[in-house]
C-alpha cells in the first residue's frame, strides 16, 4: 500500500506513541508498503519546534526516514498549485499542502484528522 503520512502520524510513528495503533505501525513497518513523508513535515516539525509548540523529534526527520526506509516526497508547484482548488474546510497551510499532495500523488493519507476526507482523499 502506498500512503502518505500526516505531521501528526510521523511524530506518533517516530515516538512510538500509543496513538498511532499497532494495525497502523504494521501498516508502515511493512516492506510492501510505500511510505512518504512530505517535506512540508520537515517545516512544521521545524516551525513548531523553533517556537516552542513542540519538543523536538527523538532524531532528524531525515535521518529516521532513511532509517525506516520511508521516502521523501518533496513539495512542488504542482502540489503548491492544487492548494488554490481547495474547498476552505482546513485552514491549516501545512494540512493544506498535504492534501494537495494526496490528491495530485493520488495516495490515502494516514492523519487523526478526519477534516481531511472532506476532501475525497482516503484517509487511513
Amino acid at each position: 500500500m502506498k500512503v502518505l503520512l500526516d505531521t501528526n502520524a510521523l511524530l506518533w510513528w517516530l515516538t512510538n506513541s500509543p496513538r498511532l495503533s499497532d494495525e497502523r505501525k504494521s501498516l508502515l513497518a511493512d516492506p510492501a508498503s510505500t511510505v512518504y513523508v512530505s517535506s512540508v513535515s520537515a517545516v512544521e516539525i521545524a516551525i513548531k519546534t523553533s517556537l516552542g509548540k513542540l519538543p523536538p523529534p527523538p532524531e532528524p526527520v531525515a535521518q529516521a526516514i532513511a532509517r525506516d526506509g520511508f521516502e521523501e516526497l518533496p513539495f512542488t508547484i504542482e502540489h503548491g498549485e492544487a492548494v488554490a482548488a481547495l474547498p476552505w474546510h482546513h485552514k491549516d497551510p501545512f494540512d493544506r499542502m498535504l492534501i494537495a499532495q494526496a490528491l495530485v500523488e493520488g495516495v490515502p493519507i494516514m492523519s487523526g484528522d478526519h477534516v481531511f476526507s472532506l476532501y475525497g482523499i482516503q484517509v487511513v
